[in-house]
């Protein structure tokens, strides 16, 4: 009979699985097996009997070895290695024998709940091949006195290591890490250095560690900037060391690394100056960033938003804590009744931004920030305020512009639960007719709510083109600049102005012809629009015969109802991923099927549905889904490569389709294929459920985003059922630019010459082996590019909703011959604007 081992909790509070940590080296158990505590005391007790063999230097975590030999790490935080020290108290000291139950570290809640991350402590099985079961307490449990961990014992059959020939020597190597080689990092070491047989170790100075131990590296107490030296000896030690070694280097992963720089050869002041931004030779005329398109002629507003004042003092910690429980409450309600508000008026897809508001009020950092600031006496106002501006300050901060960006979502909640607490309205202005809005920033909220017929337009200094913001104003028609010169904070209200959304420019003062001009222009605009929706259940054929099939980009079950109304032929995009967001589980394989049914049932049997399985990865990530974070997530694990190297819920979501498949004409397209071989493992995936639920195999599609295919589509033709070109994605590979950059969205077109190539080459693979190619991404709707994609060839495009009936009007008013010159002329200009130049009359 196995011998076990029992853990008493080291902390009282209440156990979360090591799956829901906030840190992917914890959550993907690269450090090891266990649990984590969310706690609501302060001492960190001995979970058994044994040694202390390690303390980290900045008294965060420790190492307890046990009798058996099992080594118990526990991490008090998330990321606390940066507080160095301070708030944590040890009790004992390396060497030290402890009974279980013993105090070990004393450390300041309210001190470490403010500057740390998050207050979930790990507690962690280091040397997991001494264990080989393991049973896990649940719910609450008191430190000391509850079990929390029941171990089986191993039998010590561990797989062997080599450790024979002569030995491989690193050169040294300087330590990056800011903090040294903490409980991170070491994980990264350790597993990575488990994968080779031969023997190995991390030498500095005159100690050495076992690379497979986190405990043993840690021990090392390795901090920035000492030298460190790999030693390996057995059949692979060249291939160890070099592999560690690169990646000590690197920084194993860890926030912040990078290579040192090399010594700058001058300091003068001028080297530092950014790049000179863009500006207009027109003093009136003043530039931003296209946040969304469109015309706007109309007289500055200034926004401006005042301060709400808060009581410092709280008048009962419990009293306080019900009253920020019961704000918190009513903003989650308020948000249910925007996110209804979206669904019903415009995108509903865009009613996510709401449900990211809602997940907020729920993040354990911000909750426990404020907790802890309450629980010192402060009004629930008081620490409301603080969480939040911190909160704010900590991501705006952020090198990840786009993450930068989400700081102005936080300030938004937190003014929604602020108003709640002290009773003070946020209270829009009553705007004048026609107003174009300029601000430093709007929320979220500002815009959603905006009155569409007296505002026409607005321009923010700060934000991007795709901050929640922009997307809310795009989904609402609103023609918006972001980024625009901070001057425009000075134009005196009641200027008049025209918004150029599409071009990211804002003319004061425009002379009167120009606005007549404007005006006429936005009337025809408008009555074509009436014309067009008039006209949306007619086909989209060109005057000489050429049809070309309309289809929809759609974001879940409620926007299929609307396609045939306005004359769509089917769904060329649904993003399955509304069906996997804003939850804490995956969906069941009943739950999907259900979804895609109702999905097809309001389309009827004739028309297509085109389902892309789930695309999510380091860009998107899921809560149950976590994937480690990297350096560059679009070149990372995303698309299909999350399917297939994690099986289970590619063939759940197989299975779901599958058997929806019975209801109608259903199509599935694969996404960010980059090789041949993704292809076949996904098809073979579908075949093998396809056999055990004897279900026929439906159409298997690839998007085409990466240039790899595009450049290979004759080759990937012979595979794939048909092509659906995402040229959002597409076009930022081709020209290395990331398509969400504030800074460089107004390079990233899809009108680029070179874009449009990988695009003509795709089409002729395609019917080279008689297969359909269809666009999804953003050029599909674009005035500009649709004769250029009809001449190339295109066989469907999928829009949104909205834009069907102008899509299939402008159709119809087109020649099949003369776009195949224009898209001729089109793939020999050298830039975009060449590309748009050949239509200078086109009106938006």
């Amino acid at each position: 009979m196995s011998e076990t081992l029992t853990l008493v909790a080291p902390l009282s509070g209440v156990i979360y699985p090591l799956e829901r940590v906030p840190d992917p080296v914890f959550a993907q158990k690269l450090v090891g097996d266990g649990l984590s505590i969310d706690p609501t005391d302060s001492c960190l007790r001995a979970p058994c009997a044994g040694e202390v063999v390690h303390i980290h230097p900045a008294s965060h975590a420790l190492t307890i070895r046990a009798k058996d030999g099992v080594e118990v790490l526990m991490h008090i935080g998330i990321d606390t290695v940066a507080l160095k020290g301070t708030g944590f108290t040890p009790k004992v000291k390396a060497g030290d024998r402890v009974e279980a139950g013993a105090p070990l570290i004393e450390f300041d809640l309210d001190e470490v709940a403010t500057h740390a991350k998050s207050l979930l402590t790990q507690i962690i099985i280091a040397n997991g091949e001494t264990v080989s079961g393991m049973e896990r307490a649940s719910g609450s449990v008191k430190a000391g006195a509850d079990g929390f961990l029941k171990l089986t014992l191993a039998n010590g059959n561990a797989p062997g290591v080599t450790g024979g020939g002569a030995a491989v020597t690193s050169d040294a190597i300087l330590i990056p890490n800011k903090t040294g080689l903490h409980a991170r990092p070491a994980a990264v070491l350790a597993n990575v250095a488990k994968s080779f047989q031969s023997e190995i170790k991390l030498q500095l100075n005159d100690r050495t560690a076992n690379a497979r131990s986190i405990t043993a590296i840690m021990a090392l107490e390795a901090s920035r900037g000492d030298k460190v030296i790999v030693v390996a000896k057995g059949a692979d030690a060249k291939e160890a060391v070099a592999k560690l070694s690169k990646l000590i280097a690197e920084g194993l992963g860890d926030e912040g690394c990078c290579p040192a720089p090399a010594p700058a050869t001058t300091t003068t002041d001028k080297l530092s100056e950014p790049p000179p931004q863009r500006r207009s030779t027109n003093p009136n005329e003043l530039l931003g960033v296209s946040a969304s398109p469109g015309l706007a002629v109309g007289n500055v507003f200034q926004v401006q938003r005042a301060d709400i004042a808060v009581k410092e003092e709280g008048s009962g910690v419990e009293q306080e804590k019900a009253r920020l429980s019961d704000a918190i409450a009513r903003a989650r309600a308020q948000l249910d009744a925007l996110r209804a508000q979206l669904h019903a008026k415009a995108d509903p897809a865009k009613a996510a931004i709401f449900a990211a508001h809602a997940e907020l009020l729920d993040d354990p950092d911000f909750l426990d920030i404020a907790n802890s600031t309450i629980a010192k006496g402060k009004s629930a106002a008081f620490a409301w305020k603080s969480a939040a501006k911190l909160h704010a300050e900590r991501l705006a901060s952020l090198r990840n512009e786009l993450l930068a960006q989400r700081a102005n979502d936080v300030r938004d909640v937190g003014w929604r639960v602020l108003e709640l607490l002290t009773g003070v309205s946020r209270q829009l202005p009553s705007y004048p007719e026609n107003s174009i809005l300029i601000a430093e920033d709007l929320t979220p909220s500002d815009t959603a709510t905006m009155e569409r017929g007296r505002v026409v337009g607005f321009a923010t200094v700060r934000g991007g083109a795709t901050s929640h913001v922009a997307i809310l104003a795009r989904s609402l028609d609103i023609p918006a600049i972001a980024g625009i010169e901070p001057a425009a904070l000075d134009v005196a209200a009641g200027t008049p102005v025209v918004l150029d959304g599409s071009k990211g420019s804002l003319l004061l003062h425009p002379p009167p012809q120009e606005v007549e001009r404007i005006r006429q222009r936005q009337a025809r605009n408008e009555k074509r629009r009436k014309e067009d929706i008039a006209h949306a259940l007619q086909p989209a054929v060109t005057s000489d015969g050429h049809r070309v099939a309309v289809f929809a980009n759609i974001g879940g079950v409620k926007d299929a109802g609307q396609i045939v109304d306005v004359g769509g032929e089917g769904v060329g995009l649904l993003r399955s991923e509304f069906l996997f967001m804003d939850r804490s589980a995956a969906p069941s394989e009943d739950e999907q099927t259900e979804s895609y049914t109702a999905v097809i049932r309001a389309l009827g049997k004739e028309k297509h549905v085109i389902i892309r399985t789930l695309d999510v990865g380091g860009d998107k990530p899921l809560p149950y889904l976590p994937i480690p974070k990297e350096d560059n997530p679009f070149l990372g694990e995303r698309g299909i490569r999350v399917g297939l190297d994690r099986p289970e819920v590619l063939r759940t979501q197989l299975r779901a389709l599958l058997r929806a498949s019975k209801e109608g004409v259903l199509h599935v397209m694969f996404p960010m294929i980059a090789t041949v071989q993704e292809l076949r493992d996904a098809k073979a995936m579908l075949a093998e459920e396809s056999k055990a639920l004897g279900i026929p195999p439906f159409p298997c599609g690839i998007m085409v985003e990466v240039p790899a295919v595009a450049v290979m589509a004759e080759t990937f033709a012979t595979e794939a059922d048909f092509f659906s070109i995402g040229t959002n994605d597409l076009t930022q590979y081709t020209l290395a630019m990331d398509r969400g950059h504030p800074k460089l969205a107004p390079k990233v077109d899809a009108l680029n010459p070179a874009v449009l190539r990988l695009i003509a080459q795709t089409i002729e693979g395609a019917q080279a082996h008689k297969r359909l190619t269809g666009i999804c991404g953003g050029i599909a709707g674009d005035p500009h590019a649709v004769p250029i994609l009809v001449g190339l060839g295109v066989d469907e495009l999928s829009v949104s909703i909205p834009a069907i009936p102008t899509v299939k009007a402008q159709i119809r008013r087109l020649n099949l011959s003369d776009c195949q010159k224009l898209a001729k002329r089109a793939l020999d200009c050298t830039t975009a604007e060449e590309v748009r130049a050949l239509m200078p009359d086109l009106e938006d």
